[in-house]
Order: structure tokens, then C-alpha cells, then sequence
């Protein structure tokens, strides 16, 4: 969790009033025999900030969840079923340079579901790959401009594709404080090959001490049915910091 505030009263040099928080919630669950092993891992995110007289402003939401089943042979390659969810929980605004606001998005507005199945690689126990065929639907209610497609005359709310998916995962503790983790994901539809979709997502956290961490977070989409121009978002929190288990 992170707080920003910042407030002038008959302050000479200028300056607007600021206000701005950020929460944010990972969690990892695994459960391992000698057989199988099912890890989870949930992403939460959301914060808003308030400049001068502007009303307050979303600045992240995020809904990234993730299951792998995997069936352990006995060797670094073993075979895994998958399935993801991602949406946000709050709508989303694009603003003009007059300040007004135009809703392009909601909760599960859109929504991506993948589900994969495939062959998993984990040479190292910092490190995990696997590559799968893949289903992924984009779900939508209002704002169809992500699963429409431009090339029929209907309307759709709903796009589900076939392909391929490559996902590879880090989690590389750089020193006993300092944690990075970064995730590559990639996806490729068998119907129109060259719409290839990449998203990368990577956090440096720095734990001050106890309960104060430095979070560096970065993430990254590549999809060209969406924009032409890969998006970008990078994140600079400086805040408290509590595992509960």
C-alpha cells in the first residue's frame, strides 16, 4: 500500500494540491506430491490519484489470475493444463485536453480467458517455460471494440481463438532483500498468425526494512487489434509492505 499527499496554502512558487494511493495484493499457492503439482497465483491492483481540482482518476487495476496443473514425470519437461483470467475491477476513462472523460472500459469489460494445455520446462527452480496449445476468449458487454471484428457486419461480443501459447516465468531473489520477478506471455492464433500478443509484466522489489519495500514495476502489451503501438506502464511505489502467510 502506498499514500501520496502533497498540500499548499499561499505557497509563492506555484503548485497544485495531489493526492494519490495505490493498493496492491499478490499472492502464490502451491500444493506438490509426488506426482502432481498445482500452483496459483492471484495479481490484484488498484489506485487513484486527485490533482488540484479534478476529480479523482484511476492510475491501476488489475485482475490477473492464474492456475497450472502440472503431472510431474520425473524430468525437467513435464505436461501441464492452465487456465488465466484477466479483467479490472473499476471503469476506465480516457480524458481529452479538456479534461473530459470517456468511459472505455469496465469490470470484465473486457475479460481474457486463456486455457492451455502443453509441455512445461523448469531447468532451474528461479526459472519456468512452457508451451501449449491454447484457446483464449475476450469477453465483452459495452465496449466490443476489443472482440469485434471490423470485417463482418454484426457485432460481436465475444472472440475466441485458437493457437498457441508460450509463457515463461522468473523469480530471481538477487540478493536476501531484493526480489525480481518477471513474467512473458505470448500468444499466437492459428487464423491470423502475424496477430501475435505479448504481454511481459516485471517488478523489482527492494524491502527497506520490515514492513518499507520499493516496488519497481513495469508491464508491457503487444496487440495489434487493440493499438498499433505496444502500451507501456511503469509503476514507482514507495510504501508499507505485510505478508500475511
Amino acid at each position: 500500500m502506498t499514500f501520496t499527499q502533497v498540500s499548499y496554502t499561499d505557497w509563492a512558487q506555484g503548485g497544485q494540491n495531489a493526492l494519490a494511493y495505490t493498493v496492491t495484493l499478490n499472492g502464490k499457492t502451491d500444493r506438490s506430491d509426488g506426482m502432481t503439482d498445482w500452483s496459483n497465483t492471484y495479481k490484484f491492483a488498484f489506485g487513484q490519484t486527485r490533482l488540484g481540482d479534478q476529480g479523482l482518476r484511476k492510475t491501476d487495476d488489475k485482475i490477473d489470475l492464474q492456475t497450472v496443473f502440472t503431472y510431474k514425470l520425473g524430468t525437467h519437461v513435464n505436461p501441464y493444463v492452465s487456465a488465466t483470467v484477466k479483467t479490472q475491477f473499476a471503469e476506465g476513462l480516457k480524458h481529452d485536453k479538456e479534461g473530459r472523460g470517456t468511459i472505455v472500459s469496465k469490470f470484465f469489460d473486457p475479460a481474457y480467458l486463456t486455457q492451455a494445455a502443453g509441455i512445461g520446462y523448469q531447468p532451474i527452480p528461479e526459472l519456468k517455460t512452457r508451451l501449449g496449445a491454447a484457446i483464449r476468449e475476450i469477453v465483452t458487454s459495452a465496449y466490443t471494440v476489443y472482440s469485434d471484428d471490423p470485417a463482418t457486419a454484426a457485432i460481436e461480443k465475444t472472440k475466441v481463438d485458437g493457437g498457441f501459447e508460450w509463457v515463461t516465468e522468473l523469480a530471481w531473489k538477487l540478493e536476501e532483500n531484493i526480489l525480481f520477478s518477471s513474467k512473458l506471455e505470448v500468444f499466437s492464433p492459428v487464423r491470423h498468425i502475424e496477430n501475435v500478443v505479448i504481454r511481459g509484466d516485471n517488478t523489482l522489489a527492494v524491502k527497506v526494512s520490515k514492513y518499507i519495500v520499493i516496488n519497481l514495476n513495469v508491464q508491457f502489451i503487444n496487440d495489434k487489434v487493440v493499438t498499433p503501438r505496444t502500451q507501456v506502464k511503469e509503476t514507482l511505489a514507495f510504501g508499507l509492505s505485510y505478508a500475511l502467510l
